[in-house]
């Protein structure tokens, strides 16, 4: 699944925003066309009780540089559902202790066949915006002291509407349901189980697909489709 996403400040990504009763937000909000992983993008989250919207690197694992943090080596801007139950993987804890949602206005897909690029789509939301379930992790420099937060999107296995764009995986799209969000980033819940629906390939409303030439471009050589709610 995707290493881009689109968050333009759009009046459905606000809407979504204002939705989620955030009640801090240390940091100005990220909003831009095209966000790649390891750039920063703003997720939201609960800490010590308090809902805030925080900007992260896009890469759950980091490792220290010579100032701060840069990303690991090992790729992890996507945490792999089958990972998540796994005692030992970069996702275990933080899926128990520290999931977040990214509200964006869509994502972007790349199929690779023998690891060359085929074709590039970008997905957005028809109406309103979407909802990425994710993880986030924060990380302490201790020769300097500096602090960094990580996080990466959620993936499930590729959805059937979805197969003509990407057939590996697709993200976690998470139903814009008040009471579904409130008890994902309760931090105090702890045992997952009741989580387990969520990782299924589902998508909660309606989506507008476009194929493009590459994704710093995004200039659309065909027309668009729409790929409807399941």
């Amino acid at each position: 699944m995707c290493g881009r996403l689109n968050v333009i400040d759009d009046p459905g990504v606000r809407e979504l925003c204002e939705g989620l009763q955030i009640q801090l937000f240390p940091n100005r909000q990220i909003f831009s066309r095209f966000i790649r992983a390891t750039n920063e993008l703003s997720i939201v989250r609960q800490k010590d009780g308090i809902r805030r919207m925080d900007n992260a690197i896009w890469w759950l694992l980091l490792e220290p540089a010579d100032t701060g943090f840069k990303p690991s080596k090992y790729t992890s801007f996507n945490t792999r559902y089958d990972k998540l139950n796994f005692k030992g993987s970069a996702g275990y804890q933080a899926y128990r202790h520290s999931r977040c949602v990214i509200p964006a206005k869509g994502f972007g897909e790349t199929e690779f066949v023998n690891n060359k690029p085929l074709h590039y789509h970008d997905l957005i939301a028809k109406d309103g915006a979407i909802l990425l379930g994710g993880l986030c992790r924060e990380w302490v420099n201790k020769t300097t002291g500096e602090t960094a937060l990580s996080c990466s999107v959620i993936t499930l296995p590729p959805h059937p509407k979805l197969m003509h764009i990407h057939t590996k995986a697709s993200p976690l799209l998470l139903p814009i349901d008040l009471t579904l969000v409130n008890r994902w980033l309760d931090e105090s819940i702890t045992d997952t189980d009741e989580f387990t629906p969520l990782l299924q390939p589902h998508i909660p409303y309606d989506l507008t697909a476009q194929q493009i030439d590459k994704p710093s471009t995004y200039q659309p050589v065909s027309d668009p489709t729409s790929i409807k709610h399941d």
